[in-house]
């Protein structure tokens, strides 16, 4: 175990700092850019889903299910390679932003959906007896009432999409977990402190998000 942590190899470590944090700057990069797409998704089907046509609820149904149990390594190497095989060259980290954007836009669709089922539905016929189209009742009464129910649960898919940016690892990303395991990988097998750092580096961007979600669904508990 000493070996595996030597003065050494954290020397080399340290000498070779920037390497990681261009990893981090990738990974916060491609974490806001699948948060965009996600959120943006994510209401959109959201409200889908809560359509009278059973149609559009199925569209928003099959959205769900696809992109919620096909895993998201999965998604980003068929999506990845399907593009490269077809002549398109593109840049993984654009991989990274569409399938994360996919993925966590699905899960955001269903908190969505259950964030807009807890509106009484008298506060909807008040909006109509006000002569409020659809549109207007949804952006002015309902949305500002759901966003304080489902601010936390939102506050805890940011994270999840954060850790999950790992799975760029498998098409080069350049993010965090891959350039952490080229670097362990290349020439010292320094495994121990590149490992430790990545995971004290996650911990760090996600544990302050993780806690402001708590903090939040415990304020709204006691409100």
């Amino acid at each position: 175990m000493g070996n595996v942590f030597a003065a050494w190899r954290w020397h080399y470590l340290w000498e070779s700092r920037m390497v990681f944090l261009k990893g981090v700057l990738v990974t916060v990069e491609v974490a806001l850019g699948g948060l965009v797409l996600a959120l943006i998704l994510g209401f959109l089907f959201g409200t889908l889903s809560t359509s009278k046509s059973k149609v559009v609820r199925a569209i928003a149904r099959i959205y769900l299910e696809i992109f919620r149990n096909i895993p998201l390594p999965l998604q980003m190497m068929f999506m990845f390679y399907a593009l490269i095989y077809g002549g398109i060259n593109i840049d993984p980290r654009v991989v990274g932003i569409v399938c994360l954007g996919l993925c966590i836009g699905a899960l955001i669709s269903e908190i969505v959906r259950g964030g807009l089922s807890a509106i009484p539905k008298g506060q909807y016929e008040a909006a109509e007896s006000q002569g409020l189209s659809r549109l207007q009742t949804m952006r002015i009464v309902v949305y500002p009432q759901m966003l304080k129910i489902i601010l936390p649960p939102l506050a805890t898919q940011l994270s999840v999409l954060i850790l999950n940016t790992c799975a760029m690892s498998m098409i080069a990303g350049g993010d965090l977990m891959y350039v952490t395991s080229n670097w362990a990988n290349n020439g010292t097998l320094s495994y121990g402190p590149a490992y430790l750092v990545a995971g004290i580096l996650f911990f760090v961007i996600c544990f302050p998000i993780t806690r402001i979600a708590s903090a939040q669904e415990q304020k709204r508990k006691y409100r």
